[in-house]
């Protein structure tokens, strides 16, 4: 494998929250210790979700923080764009491929159908219940009856094998055979399923390590699942710990008091935020202002925690200039 590729790809429903700023910048660190190219991609495939003024402000909050990209949105690149919204016909054309292999099937279940089958097994920490095949055996008078009443979804059919991986911060994964169940990858609006933009994407812009929250964890089996059906080359991944608050719950874009832009607004320098986010990712031994430049040669991934890390009220007093 040639010269390292990385990226961060934020969704722009929301403001950059203290937990995107610090995977963003421990991304950053692994590509810049590795002398890679750093690659900015703005996931806004769900349109009713996701502002252009989000999106703006994200590039902001990022650059404030010391960040910098070899591609992306604002500075192009050799595989642009950058921005999922314009990238819809490569998505069309591995739907075309998989429907070719025969991994697609039309599901016409609605979300109050699937949430009422209750026996059925646990999905995605993001999900509810698994998905329990209702439509992958559907005759073909079946679907077409169900047509004149419903347009549907696309699923993609999991194989009978189960999925193992090596994650570079969480150690040896594997998944048993369809964990999750089948899974949307063309919801019945249109719209184009993360899972599969998501490697669509990761593929084609070359990256060839993905480091990420321990959230999208689970999703890897399913990708892993898509490269093999498209016949693509998979990345390295690497999923880090989350933040939690006081509270215990996530720290999360609806709370203002963890926003970059709230921390700006506050006065708090960006070298007080940087050097605060390196501590808690274990890549320096006290909460002191640092740069992000300054942090490269130290950069070791082996240094993250493992478990959830705890953002206690004194330091988000600190980081809001309280």
């Amino acid at each position: 494998m040639g010269r390292k590729r990385g990226r961060f790809a934020p969704t722009p429903s929301g403001q950059l929250h203290l937990g995107n700023a610090r995977t963003a910048l421990v991304a950053w660190l692994q590509m810049r210790q590795a002398g890679g190219e750093f690659v900015l991609r703005m996931e806004d495939i769900d349109k009713p979700r996701s502002r252009p003024e989000w999106a703006e402000q994200i590039l902001n909050d990022l650059r404030w923080l010391g960040l910098d990209w070899d591609e992306g949105p604002d500075v192009g690149g050799p595989y642009a764009p950058y921005t999922q919204s314009e990238r819809e016909a490569l998505y069309e054309g591995a739907l075309a491929r998989l429907e070719q292999e025969g991994r697609l099937y039309p599901c016409y279940c609605s979300r109050a159908e699937l949430a009422a089958v209750a026996s059925a097994p646990h999905g995605l920490a993001s999900e509810g219940p698994a998905y329990p095949g209702t439509c992958r055996s559907l005759t073909l008078e079946e679907r077409q009856e169900r047509a004149a009443h419903k347009h549907p979804s696309l699923r993609f059919a999991l194989s009978d094998r189960p999925a193992s991986f090596n994650d570079l911060v969480a150690g040896p994964q594997r998944a048993e055979p369809g964990a999750g169940g089948d899974f949307v990858v063309k919801r019945a609006d249109g719209i184009i399923g993360y899972q599969l933009a998501v490697v669509v994407d990761d593929a084609a812009m070359g990256i060839t390590d993905v480091l990420r929250g321990a959230d999208l964890l689970d999703s890897t089996p399913r990708q892993l699942a898509l490269y093999e059906a498209l016949g693509l080359t998979p990345p390295r991944f690497a999923h880090i710990p989350l933040l939690y608050g006081p509270d215990g719950g996530r720290l999360a874009k609806r709370s203002q008091a963890v926003t970059l832009a709230g921390i700006r607004a506050a006065g708090t320098p960006p070298e007080q935020v940087v050097g605060t986010l390196a501590w808690l990712s274990g890549l320096a031994d006290t909460p002191e202002p640092a740069r992000a430049a300054e942090l490269v040669p130290h950069f070791d991934l082996a240094r993250l925690p493992r478990g959830q890390v705890a953002v206690d009220e004194p330091l988000l007093r600190l980081l809001a200039g309280g």
